[in-house]
């Protein structure tokens, strides 16, 4: 172990939801939210032109990268995670049904080779749920401070 470093963050896209409702129904803050219809904003928070055409909600599942060790894996944070989001099956079904979608977004930093092996009973959970998991394998950063947590997408004015 100890060859990545990673990060991981739920994200949900969903035609109209408010986000204090995903909040609410979650039990975590997001970092960033919009409702469909506000107006877009820059990074600095001034509007820019148009509206978001959908909702997007995404919190942070981990306050800094971890380096892959016997304690702690992409792995065993997926399962960490989705005993947490188990709590929200009817919100999460309800979430799908309405034409939302949820991710785990995993952020993984590689200095070399691994390999990740998810359990039978962690990916039928995962499908339960109906959470999508995107893998994204970057090189490992020189400088730690370098690493940035998964950004809001940029949504196109409507």
């Amino acid at each position: 172990m100890g060859n990545y470093e990673f990060t991981i963050a739920l994200r949900i896209r969903h035609p109209n939801i408010a986000p204090a409702e995903i909040t609410r129904n979650l039990g975590i803050e997001p970092m960033h939210a919009w409702r469909a219809g506000d107006p877009r904003r820059d990074v600095a928070g001034g509007e820019i032109s148009g509206t978001y055409r959908e909702s997007y909600w995404m919190a942070r599942l981990m306050e800094k990268p971890e380096l892959a060790a016997d304690r702690v894996s992409v792995e065993s944070e997926v399962l960490r995670t989705l005993a947490q989001l188990r709590r929200a099956f009817g919100f999460l079904v309800t979430l799908k049904a309405e034409g939302g979608a949820a991710d785990l977004h995993v952020n993984i930093f590689a200095r070399e080779e691994f390999n990740l092996e998810f359990l039978p009973e962690t990916l039928s959970l995962l499908g339960r749920l109906g959470l999508t998991v995107a893998i994204e394998v970057k090189p490992h950063p020189h400088d730690l401070g370098a690493v940035a947590p998964p950004s809001a997408p940029s949504s196109a004015p409507h």
